[in-house]
């Protein structure tokens, strides 16, 4: 399982591209996973369907923004305990993490469940779209906290030199899916239940990889033995705090997703109905999907930025930085071309053209991908000072990008260009957002002259 990785010698090009091949082959498949599953339940069962799980989706966001909060926390924690040789302390950070995060999902989950018309209604489902939305909840929501140890265990695989293992556990959960979504869907007809079910048993067989992997001491990271007196129970959340306050901008960039689809199926519904918020849901597959590859650049970089700047070595931080930019500028660019000439084929991936909402979509995604380069600049730079400890700009920017200005534009862009302004709205918010992050390097180069 483990990979030859030397965080504070080897060459930074090579160490980056050992990380990010199988990090980004790993999302790719987690992207596969999503997108089969909007393409089953769009030809599958429909348009109101795939709307349905648009308008859950954001729980889903919140229950994942956790998992990476406590993986990205304990990860740049665990990453500089061990450039000090503190191994154990490492070992604790990590038994912590996964023990508070869990628990954390399981009263989430407990509350969606006792509340599940409320919160439906609450994201924004009409009457029609209600059904098909708690059918969806009730087969999904009691299996999230595997969902979140999937997410936060990717980190822990990666920091302990096992790369290629994280990308086997993205990797099985996404065929899984995709087998058992055609199975349930088309050849049982379970509908809404089996979409769900069958993302489900695909995080649970995810988690238990990363289990597998986390109970077996002749790895460097595993589990250990938690103690239960007052001054273990204090430093636990003492600890727990400082992770949670580093990952924060992890969590909330799921949240701000969680709000961009809450805010756009609200403003779309009122303007053109449920085909509105059919049209949406398929930019709002690929907006994770493209946070998912971006995310897969952060945390690709975020060992080696986190180890290298616990020991010193600036300059080895500044490459690595650089090298993630390139990247997400590289594909942010590739998939805003990609999307503007096979605007007309994607739509038709997850609605037929007889759907009105077929013609809301085709139109809107090119408008929709213009903001995907601002969008990775955003991201890796929310990273990058995460794995230097400066999480003051990665909440600022985080808050500024996912909420106050996303929220701003979804109010005002429609007012001022009617349907293009809705899909304009995102794009606006992370260009906004990225003038902010200049800013903040500027000043950051004026301080060190």
């Amino acid at each position: 399982m483990k990979d030859e990785i030397d965080f504070g010698t080897m060459e930074v090009s090579t160490l980056f591209r050992k990380l990010l091949i199988p990090t980004v082959l790993g999302m790719i498949f987690s992207a596969i996973f999503i997108i089969t599953d909007g393409i089953f339940v769009g030809k599958g069962i429909g348009s109101d369907a795939l709307a349905a799980v648009n308008i859950t989706a954001p729980l889903f966001l919140v229950n994942t923004g956790i998992g990476l909060m406590f993986g990205i926390g304990a990860s740049v924690v665990a990453s500089i305990h061990l450039s000090h040789g503190k191994v154990k302390v490492a070992r604790i950070n990590v038994t912590q993490a996964v023990v508070v995060s869990s628990l954390l999902v399981i009263a989430y989950t407990l509350f969606i469940l006792l509340n599940a018309e409320k919160v439906a209604l609450w994201l924004g489902s009409s009457p029609r779209l209600l059904p098909l939305a708690i059918e969806y909840m009730h087969w999904f929501v009691p299996f999230l906290a595997f969902s979140t140890l999937l997410s936060s265990g990717m980190f822990f695989l990666r920091l302990d030199g096992s790369p290629n293992y994280a990308m086997v556990c993205n990797v099985i959960p996404a065929l899984i899916n995709i087998g058992l979504d055609y199975y349930f869907i088309f050849e049982l007809g379970w509908g809404m239940f089996g979409a769900a079910l069958a993302t489900s048993l695909g995080y649970i067989v995810g988690a238990l990889m990363i289990l597998v992997y986390l109970f077996q001491p002749r790895h460097e990271l595993h589990f250990c033995k938690i103690k239960w007196s007052m001054k273990s129970l204090r430093l636990t959340i003492r600890n727990v705090g400082y992770m949670c306050r580093l990952g924060a901008s992890s969590f909330l960039c799921e949240a701000a997703i969680a709000t961009m689809m809450f805010a756009g199926n609200y403003v779309f519904i009122r303007y053109l109905g449920e085909d509105g918020v059919a049209a949406y849901s398929i930019a709002c597959y690929f907006f994770p999907i493209v946070f998912m590859v971006y995310n897969a650049v952060a945390q690709s970089a975020q060992p080696i930025l986190s180890y290298n700047y616990g020991v010193g070595h600036r300059d080895r931080v500044r490459a690595a930085f650089r090298l993630a930019l390139i990247t997400v500028v590289s594909c942010g660019l590739l998939v805003f071309i990609l999307t503007l000439l096979f605007a007309h084929p994607i739509t038709e991936m997850f609605i037929s053209s007889e759907y009105p909402a077929h013609h809301i979509a085709a139109e809107g995604l090119p408008l929709f991908a213009s903001g995907f380069v601002f969008f990775g600049i955003n991201i890796v730079s929310i990273g990058y000072f995460q794995s230097v400890e400066r999480d003051r700009p990665a909440m600022a920017v985080t808050l500024l990008r996912g909420f106050v200005l996303v929220l701003i534009c979804f109010a005002v862009l429609p007012l001022c260009w009617g349907v293009p302004g809705i899909w304009l709205a995102v794009p606006v918010s992370e260009l906004l957002t990225f003038l902010f992050v200049l800013t903040i390097y500027c000043r950051g180069i004026q301080k060190t002259h």
